[in-house]
């Protein structure tokens, strides 16, 4: 299974885009920062979406798609689905 995630820094905060394999690894790397970059340096690791896919292209399709779209799309897609912005991490595993 593939996943199509983001996480934020908090409700309406900082938001970041992403595609794995493997999204419980991935996002507890989010969490404690084990990658530099992006996510490390502003502090994004609540996760408050993500969307399985059956190929990893159709999940890295659709992390480009949401990458192109506005900010307040992609709130509205959080929203949608996560009205209280709960951090869906621990609903993983």
């Amino acid at each position: 299974m593939f996943y199509t995630y983001i996480v934020a820094s908090k409700r309406n905060g900082t938001l970041y885009t992403g595609s794995t394999d493997s999204i419980t690894k991935r996002i507890y790397e989010h969490r404690e920062k084990l990658r530099p970059g992006f996510t490390a340096k502003y502090g994004v690791s609540i996760l408050v979406w993500y969307e399985p896919h059956d190929t990893r292209d159709a999940a890295f399709h659709r992390e480009r798609q949401i990458k192109e779209w506005r900010r307040v799309w992609k709130l509205r897609l959080v929203e949608e689905q996560n009205p209280t912005w709960r951090d869906l991490y621990d609903e993983l595993s």
